[in-house]
């Protein structure tokens, strides 16, 4: 693959007022910036092929091409794959085709909880409280669910992703804030972790893509 796109104006043409993008052209651009953040070792792999494609899809808004991969663009995504798949650098490359109004920022389950521990539940009302001059909550990509521990805050137990997570539900059905999650956890694991509560809102907020369980450690 040659990597000489070095911009995300360089995947698409513009035709009749629409963006027609070149699936190629947005590979080399992700391996190129791929190799500039991680690494000259940074690769994308074939067989990451069609979940990168989804990402795509989904970011780009591509309507047409959601209905074909039965990915519902008023969800969030959900992506599932074993430790070192590439999850985390993938929703970090693709950032830059999200649409505006699909913004997110990238924040680690871990520092949530952290930020729990240290300052109790004002801590996660960012997370999950509009600010006055928002119609709805910031966007964000939770990333690498299950890997935080339940976090004690002056002796106060608290599962805070599932508490993060269903205030978001809420925003999500009240007015479609976006919510997306990295993780590799199994639908099972998730449930036990977080309680079938959650796991049964998670349907109804997220698209699921998964990683192929061929994909290798590319750590």
């Amino acid at each position: 693959m040659t990597n000489h796109c070095k911009s995300v104006h360089e995947t698409f043409l513009v035709h009749k007022g629409f963006k027609v993008y070149n699936f190629q052209k947005c590979l080399e651009y992700l391996e190129n910036q791929g190799k500039t953040t991680y690494g000259s070792s940074f690769q994308i792999s074939e067989m990451d092929h069609p979940t990168i494609y989804k990402l795509l899809i989904y970011m780009i808004k591509d309507e047409k091409a959601a209905i074909n991969q039965n990915i519902d663009l008023t969800k969030g995504i959900l992506v599932s794959g074993s430790i070192g798949c590439g999850k985390t650098s993938l929703m970090n490359l693709v950032h830059p085709f999200a649409y505006h109004a699909s913004e997110y920022k990238i924040k680690t389950c871990r520092e949530v909880s952290f930020e729990f521990a240290k300052n109790g539940f004002e801590a996660i009302n960012c997370y999950t409280l509009k600010q006055s001059n928002q119609s709805k909550l910031t966007g964000y990509c939770f990333d690498d669910l299950g890997a935080e521990q339940q976090i004690k805050h002056f002796g106060n137990d608290c599962n805070v992703m599932a508490e993060v997570l269903i205030s978001r539900y809420e925003q999500f059905v009240e007015n479609k804030s976006i919510t997306h999650i990295t993780t590799n956890l199994s639908a099972s694991e998730i449930e036990n972790n977080y309680g079938n509560r959650l796991r049964s809102r998670m349907r109804a907020m997220f698209n699921l893509i998964t990683f192929d369980k061929e994909t290798k450690d590319k750590r």
